[in-house]
């Protein structure tokens, strides 16, 4: 975007320069890791016809489309978007729904989270995290008199989510589960819920998580090969102790871009599940380091958007800045402590910068709506119309 654009005759207030600039950063790394940690098996696959570059041009024309989209997504409105939030995320129960339907619905490895439309897939599930935030925000402000109770504040709001988590269950999409459930929660819990409701919501998570995986023994499987994967290294454990071993290799200033052997078809999907591993052999640390520190600075600017929404009374504003910053830097932290072993292997990729169409479009809308919502504020401060 431009540092300046018009309307009704009028110069636009900047931008926070910062954020966009730390989200084009991750996104531009994004597609030279990409690119490096599909170079291999791009090269050798019938899929992609022997290409080298498939997932770089693929990338690159994801971007594309996600920067024209934010770019026009960024001249709406922040009221508008409260408006078409209850609508946005009926539209994204549907999609959960047609996405079950055989036919529609496209199989790889045994989960079906993707919509055939024959010139791309979309990802419904990625949709409704930003669908999720929306409504959450919008909720929420509508239901502020009465969001202290559970009856008529909590209940309603846990019974849609039920219907969401089944749906996303039935995939299945554990991870998109937990990042939408915690993120519409968390927003819910920002803009006033009852402490004692909250506290009994996260047991009921956790009890809720729990049985999700005693009663399946392929998610107990995953949570043995989590707890020490070198006990079968070739088996449950593989994909973590390959990133482990990148993690290793790295050291403070990696092997160099382009030379980690854990890309050339040792490390499963590392150019989507997997790419801070690559990130870390080859860029060691210090790239790691940069990573982080960019995801950080993209939540607390969120944050701080949030914040200066607030002041001026902009509640589904507030509310929704904030819950972009949680849903970013919580997909961001599950992704980094899945690469490092710290949590459970889960398909989950990093935000702006793993391969994906859906996700990346996704991610940079919901930065524009964050981005409007920083100008609309500085719109306010100089007295100008938002």
């Amino acid at each position: 975007m431009a540092s300046y654009v018009f309307a009704q005759g009028t110069p636009m207030a900047e931008y926070d320069r910062s954020l966009a600039w730390a989200a084009l950063l991750l996104a531009a790394g994004g597609l030279v890791m990409v690119y490096s940690a599909s170079i291999d098996i791009a090269a050798s696959s019938r899929y992609t016809g022997d290409n080298s570059a498939y997932f770089l041009v693929r990338q690159a024309i994801f971007l594309g489309v996600a920067l024209l989209t934010a770019t026009v997504v960024f001249l709406v409105p922040v009221r508008l978007w409260q408006k078409a939030a209850p609508w946005l995320f009926v539209g994204g129960v549907l999609l959960l729904v047609l996405v079950l339907v055989p036919g529609l619905g496209r199989e790889v490895n045994g989960a079906r989270r993707w919509l055939n439309l024959r010139a791309f897939n979309i990802q419904p599930s990625e949709l409704m995290k930003l669908g999720a935030v929306l409504y959450a925000a919008d909720y929420t402000v509508r239901k502020h008199a009465v969001l202290k109770r559970f009856k008529k504040g909590l209940l309603p709001m846990l019974g849609v989510m039920l219907l969401v988590s089944w749906l996303l269950l039935r995939e299945p999409d554990f991870g998109a589960f937990v990042v939408i459930a915690i993120t519409t929660f968390g927003v819910i819990f920002l803009g006033g819920m009852n402490g004692r409701h909250f506290a009994l919501l996260v047991v009921m998570l956790a009890l809720g998580f729990a049985g999700l995986v005693l009663s399946s023994p392929y998610r107990m499987h995953r949570i043995f090969g989590f707890m020490d994967p070198w006990s079968d290294a070739y088996g449950s454990g593989y994909q973590l102790s390959h990133a482990l071993i990148a993690f290793g290799r790295g050291e403070w200033f990696g092997v160099g871009l382009g030379a980690s052997v854990e890309k050339l078809q040792y490390l499963p999907e590392a150019h989507t599940d997997f790419l801070l591993a690559v990130i870390a052999e080859e860029l060691g640390f210090v790239g790691v380091a940069v990573v982080i520190g960019l995801f950080a600075w993209i939540v607390f600017r969120a944050f701080l958007i949030g914040r200066r929404a607030a002041l001026r009374e902009r509640h589904f504003a507030a509310l929704a800045a904030q819950g972009i910053g949680v849903w970013i830097g919580f997909q961001a932290v599950i992704n980094m402590g899945v690469n490092m072993g710290l949590l459970p292997t889960k398909g989950l990729t990093l935000p702006l910068m793993s391969f994906g169409g859906t996700g990346v479009v996704v991610n940079f809308v919901s930065l524009a709506i964050l981005l409007r919502i920083d100008w609309e504020n500085r719109q306010l401060a100089r007295g100008l119309p938002a």
